[in-house]
């Protein structure tokens, strides 16, 4: 996923369906300088990574 894309998901409304690995997950924070993204799996909120954006697809 390109930075724009990515920062357009996390400023939306609505709920826009990404994945990481196959797993849903929600974007928390995006660093574009380094074009990673906080995220967490949706099923655990708890389990939070640091990852590179082109690992994230939206469905």
């Amino acid at each position: 996923m390109d930075t724009q894309r990515a920062k357009e998901i996390r400023e939306s409304e609505n709920l826009i369906s990404v994945t990481y690995q196959g797993n849903p997950v929600y974007i928390e924070q995006i660093d574009e300088q380094h074009k990673t993204a906080n995220i967490y799996v949706l099923e655990n909120p708890q389990q939070k990574n640091l990852v590179p954006l082109d690992e994230l697809h939206e469905k």
